[in-house]
């Protein structure tokens, strides 16, 4: 284990004493300080915000409880545990805004092969966005482009083109006021129209509501691995089965599907799918990896991993994940989130004997486990689908933040084997704490309702765990859906590696939740609360750059200028003078102060590995890569990422022609050019940097050009 905690010296040093930047307390006060409705503070410092949430989750507990929990929970909160945005901002705050949810992550139920069905998820997603919580959505449910439509008597015109109502409705609702509305749309890369979802967003100003990742299965990667043929299908509806040979393989595929209605099911579980056509794998392969070298999407969500791994793996089929990418979630799948704050455990930061305290850590992730599982009691979802599957399950994603600043602090190099080893660290005590915690407060409370159910052993079943037969069970037994979820989930094996005890006692008494941990990208509350402390599992994007905001009002995203924690650290207790980029002795930061540019993409996809083993979910994680990074080495990056056991890789290249970032340093503006077309046909040409006067408002070019470009200019 990692440099551990040891007696606190007089002299030892302490970052509890840096206060926010002026754009951390800002953000706070925007996002996530509550007000009333003329706007006048109800929590007048981040302090009082924690005692409101403390409160409304200590008002869970048995009321002679509640003053001691309302105690320990606010003391995490002060410690470095930093719930998700939605239950900073709506916890406790029911009397103000009480049509609003703590839950971040959601997903719609499967979108059905029908124009009711459709507009009814449409309906679904209005509602849900409207109470503050993201939606993530599959589309290769619906049928290709032109197949024919027999009760309407036409051709449809496929699924991309519903996939633009999705985004004018979620564009809709956010510009209507409150949280900005966030969707991911994701599509199986064996469907036909997969060319299609793969150029979408090539389209100026089309699916900006969305971000979007292809389902990747590993029959995929394999026929890229051997450049095989790679089949494009879609299910065979019963009405269709008279036409085809089902048992001809040339022009029918067995495979998993997430809708059954309708279609040729086997006792297996596996359907029937016409082959529409078959492409080489590794054109598909390179057109994919052109779209996200040049416009970071489409995503890579390796989908049989995914299920492969889910702790309700005999009763889910993940298809679609939250908007960020961390939690694949079922058909109305909801989880609620939370991150520590690992900067908070550092002791004596840059000092000869930098060490992380792991007891206090084991605690506040023991206090943080309770304050989460509280949660679900106050969740505010509008959907009874939704309170229904996280009532039932109590699903949540405890993960942390910061770590590219801790391990600055600890004067580790992100991305080192040693880097690695701590990551693995922090990432495994949080598991075995809160299976611990499970554990506890099912006997204290009860499990979740799913795993005191008894469920029938399927010959589906029997496929995706043939250790069930090996340990005598047969189709048509029964089986605790306790003993399913910890015997035989691929990651409660894991953990039973290493306290067999925990899992054994997990299978008899069942756990209080489902899924305990995930990683979360942490933006706002990392930049605001944890003072721009590396986000989630990121290293620090830069020292000293600028982030664009969306405000209410203006009419294009504006640029405010941030400093990494770690530098704020370093110039209070090292050295005021230190200045990021500078080579003059009295300036120069140590070598392990390092940004997101210095790590190599396989150090990214390393140190999300390292992690990934013990988190439940999933990890938001992106590596970025510099404007000229060779293109072929890049597609490197996702094979490695498939090798490396992730179940999903994302990357960033800066490409100004295509999109302005959320995140810009000042050299990539400095260096690039934005060509503004006049009414009287003549051309300007101002770096992204430049101030410039338009329509009564000041913005960068940047963000100007981005906002004309994308057609969002003045709609915010």
């Amino acid at each position: 284990m990692a440099k551990t905690d040891g007696p606190i010296a007089a002299d030892s040093k302490s970052t509890s004493s840096i206060a926010l930047q002026a754009a951390s307390e800002d953000i706070w006060a925007q996002k996530y300080r509550l007000t009333s409705k003329d706007g006048t503070p109800i929590d007048d410092s981040v302090d009082a915000t924690w005692q409101r949430v403390a409160r409304a989750l200590a008002d869970v507990e048995p009321a002679k409880q509640r003053e001691h929990w309302h105690e320990r929970f606010l003391w995490a909160l002060r410690n470095g545990a930093i719930p998700a945005g939605r239950i900073i901002s709506n916890a406790g705050a029911q009397d103000y805004k009480p049509a609003t949810s703590t839950i971040n992550c959601t997903v719609s139920g499967s979108i059905t092969d029908s124009m009711d069905d459709i507009l009814g998820k449409v309906h679904e997603a209005g509602l849900t966005l409207k109470a503050g919580c993201g939606i993530g959505y599959e589309f290769s449910t619906l049928r290709p482009r032109g197949s024919f439509v027999s009760g309407a008597g036409a051709h449809t015109s496929g699924p991309l083109s519903f996939m633009d109502i999705f985004d004018k409705m979620c564009f809709t609702v956010s510009s209507a006021g409150g949280r900005r509305g966030a969707q991911m749309g994701t599509f199986d890369v064996g469907h036909p129209d997969v060319r299609e979802f793969i150029r979408a967003k090539r389209e100026d100003g089309r699916l900006r509501q969305f971000n979007l990742s292809l389902l990747i299965t590993d029959e995929f990667m394999q026929a890229v691995e051997v450049d095989g043929e790679w089949p494009l299908i879609f299910p065979v509806h019963a009405k269709e089965a008279a036409e085809l040979d089902l048992a001809d393989a040339e022009h029918v595929l067995w495979r998993e599907w997430p809708v059954h209605d309708g279609y040729i099911v086997r006792d297996d579980g596996l359907v029937a799918c016409k082959i529409y056509g078959r492409v080489k794998a590794r054109h598909l392969w390179d057109m994919i990896m052109v779209s996200t070298y040049d416009y970071a999407e489409p995503g890579f969500i390796l989908i049989d991993r995914v299920n492969q791994l889910n702790n309700n793996w005999w009763c889910e089929a993940i298809r679609a994940t939250n908007p960020c990418g961390e939690q694949p979630l079922p058909p109305y799948g909801s989880c609620l989130l939370g991150s520590i704050n690992l900067t908070n455990f550092v002791i004596d930061p840059f000092g000869a004997d930098a060490r992380f305290d792991w007891d206090k850590y084991r605690e506040v992730v023991r206090v943080f486990t309770r304050m989460l599982d509280n949660v679900v009691e106050i969740n505010g979802l509008p959907l009874e689908q939704q309170r229904h599957e996280i009532e039932s399950k109590r699903r949540h994603g405890m993960g942390f933040l910061g770590l590219g600043s801790t391990l600055t602090l600890l004067k580790l190099r992100y991305g080192s084997p040693e880097a690695c080893v701590f990551t693995e660290e922090v990432a495994r005590e949080m598991a075995l704490v809160g299976w611990e915690q499970a554990l506890e407060l099912s006997k204290e409370k009860g499990p979740a309702p799913l795993l005191s159910q008894t469920f029938e052993v399927t010959a589906e079943m029997l496929r995706k765990r043939p250790e069930m037969a090996k340990d005598g069970y047969k189709v048509g037994d029964q089986i605790a859906g306790r003993v399913l979820h910890a015997k035989y989930s691929r990651y409660m094996q894991k953990i039973a590696e290493y306290a067999p005890e925990l899992i054994e006692a997990l299978a008899e008494q069942g756990a209080r939740f489902t899924h305990h941990s995930s990683i979360a990208p942490t933006g706002t509350i990392s930049l605001s609360l944890a003072n721009n402390a590396s986000n989630g599992i990121e290293p620090s994007f830069a020292h000293h750059y600028s982030r664009n905001l969306i405000r209410p009002g203006r009419k294009a995203k504006e640029k405010i200028e941030v400093f990494s924690y770690e530098l704020l650290a370093y110039r209070t207790l090292i050295n005021e003078r230190a200045k990021p980029g500078s080579d003059e002795p009295g300036e120069k930061l140590p070598d392990y102060f390092i940004t997101a540019d210095d790590v190599s993409p396989t150090q990214h996809v390393d140190i999300q590995a390292a992690a990934q083993r013990w988190v439940d979910s999933s990890i938001s994680k992106t590596a970025n890569v510099p404007t000229d990074y060779p293109f072929e080495a890049f597609k490197d990056i996702y094979r490695y990422a498939w090798r490396q056991g992730l179940k999903g890789c994302t990357t960033f290249r800066f490409n100004p022609a295509a999109f302005q970032g959320v995140l810009v340093k000042e050299a990539d503006l400095e260096k690039t050019l934005y060509r503004f077309t006049l009414e009287d046909g003549s051309v300007v040409e101002l770096k992204g940097n430049q101030e410039v006067e338009y329509d009564g408002e000041v913005n960068t070019a940047a963000n100007l050009f981005d906002a004309l470009k994308e057609g969002y200019y003045g709609k915010y």
